[in-house]
């Protein structure tokens, strides 16, 4: 895949409700960047553990608030942190970013066959000139939208910090061509 800086996007995505007062509880792991993947109705995990050494991908309940304690350990010791999933053709792709505190740093593209992997590392999506992708267009992803009413159509998002004014962060969305 490639994530490509061309043109602004406009996605219109499928209402979604959630239960008043559901949450997530995240006391086994702490707070590290992580995301919430559904897949066929179950709902997983992803998170830097380890001292963010480490992803972890954990199966939730069906109420998609506990793990069940089925997980597998991804990437072991490659620092990897703000992992996102999307599936495209009953294949699984995951976008991270490399672990560099407040400052951008490299995509890291992983890929599955099944989402227990194995996970096999693509390295870095991103497409134009290097002083822009060796930093993910200074930025970091946060999630993959599809976009809704348009076959294998995704949208990279991605969240810009400002360490010297964290208040002041932005977002970056992109296309991603396959």
């Amino acid at each position: 895949i490639i994530v490509k800086n061309v043109r602004p996007v406009l996605v219109v995505a499928p209402d979604q409700t959630i239960d008043e007062g559901t949450k997530l509880d995240l006391s086994a792991i702490g707070a590290p960047p992580l995301a919430l993947f559904i897949d066929d109705g179950k709902a997983y995990l992803i998170y830097a553990s380890e001292h963010n050494g480490t992803l972890h991908l954990s199966l939730l309940d069906d109420t998609y608030t506990k793990h069940v304690g089925k997980y597998v350990r991804i990437t072991p010791l490659a620092y990897n942190e703000s992992p996102t999933i999307f599936k495209r053709g009953g294949r699984y792709f995951m976008i991270t970013s490399r672990c560099n505190g407040w400052n951008p740093s490299d995509a890291r593209l992983l890929t599955a066959n099944s989402i227990w992997g194995p996970w096999e590392s693509v390295g870095n999506p991103c497409v134009g000139p290097e002083d822009r992708t060796k930093i993910t267009f200074e930025s970091q992803s946060t999630h993959v939208l599809p976009v809704h009413g348009k076959k294998d159509a995704f949208i990279f998002m991605a969240d810009r910090w400002r360490p010297v004014n964290a208040i002041d962060g932005r977002y970056v969305w992109l296309p991603i061509e396959f």
